[in-house]
């Protein structure tokens, strides 16, 4: 096992991912049905099922914490936005929050039983490379009803270990169509997952940042969404970062002095 000095850039070599299919050759309606459920239904008792599943493994094998929680809104439309190395980093950002979390994840997911349980655990597909207005609609759908959903700037999962050169606009969009706070959040460690297989488990730390909120713009420019991606980013390197560079204990301690816990 590892402790918190396991950071990206620490020189240690990483599993190797699976090439990535990044177009999902299926025809929009093969999947339609998992854009539509998620439109009239909250997550149900398959959610609360993998929580509690999912919660033991990160806690207990990655010994997770997190920092400065209380960021988090109790209530109210809420966007969640972390930055991305893992294909579990949706239960680290879940783990220490109340909110049913309703994620946004590549359409190529959803085959057999998988779909059956992301469809009934509040997932909602979004077909990557594609102008997916249907996933759009579903996340807008979702706040607009006081839901809570994450999504991720950097589109995709890292293959490096390293926070991508820049953010993809959707975020931006949804922030400035909807009027929902969007929620930062680095994750430490789990760049290191991948690793399993060699018996190495890494400690994660989470970061929860201070919201940002945004006029709504009903049909924002590429631009304007672009900027607002590009600063909820910024926020996301910055805490990495810093977690990076000054590690988990320090931080918290800071941060617990500032808010005088």
């Amino acid at each position: 096992m590892t402790d918190d000095t396991d950071r990206p850039g620490d020189g240690r070599p990483l599993a190797s991912m699976k090439a990535q299919v990044y177009l999902d050759p299926r025809p929009i309606e093969e999947i339609a049905e998992y854009y539509d459920w998620p439109l009239t239904h909250r997550p149900d008792w398959v959610y609360t099922v993998v929580r509690v599943i999912t919660s033991l493994y990160v806690l207990i094998v990655h010994r997770e914490t997190c920092i400065d929680r209380h960021n988090i809104p109790k209530d109210g439309p809420l966007i969640f936005a972390p930055n991305h190395a893992s294909n579990i980093d949706h239960f680290f950002l879940g783990v220490f929050t109340t909110r049913s979390v309703q994620f946004m994840a590549k359409s190529q997911l959803y085959k057999g039983w998988f779909a059956w349980v992301m469809k009934h655990g509040g997932v909602f597909p979004v077909r990557r490379g594609q102008h997916d207005e249907r996933a759009i609609e579903v996340a807008r759908s979702i706040l607009d009803r006081g839901g809570t959903i994450c999504t991720y700037c950097e589109g995709g999962r890292s293959r490096s270990g390293q926070l991508a050169e820049a953010a993809k606009p959707g975020i931006g969009r949804l922030a400035l169509q909807t009027g929902a706070p969007v929620l930062p959040a680095a994750i430490l460690g789990s760049h290191r997952v991948r690793n399993w297989k060699r018996l190495r488990f890494p400690k994660v730390t989470v970061w929860y940042g201070e919201p940002l909120q945004y006029d709504v713009v009903e049909n924002p420019t590429r631009e304007q969404q672009q900027a607002v991606a590009d600063e909820v980013f910024a926020r996301i390197r910055a805490m990495h970062e810093e977690l990076s560079a000054r590690g988990v204990r320090a931080v918290r301690a800071d941060r617990r002095s500032r808010s005088g816990d």
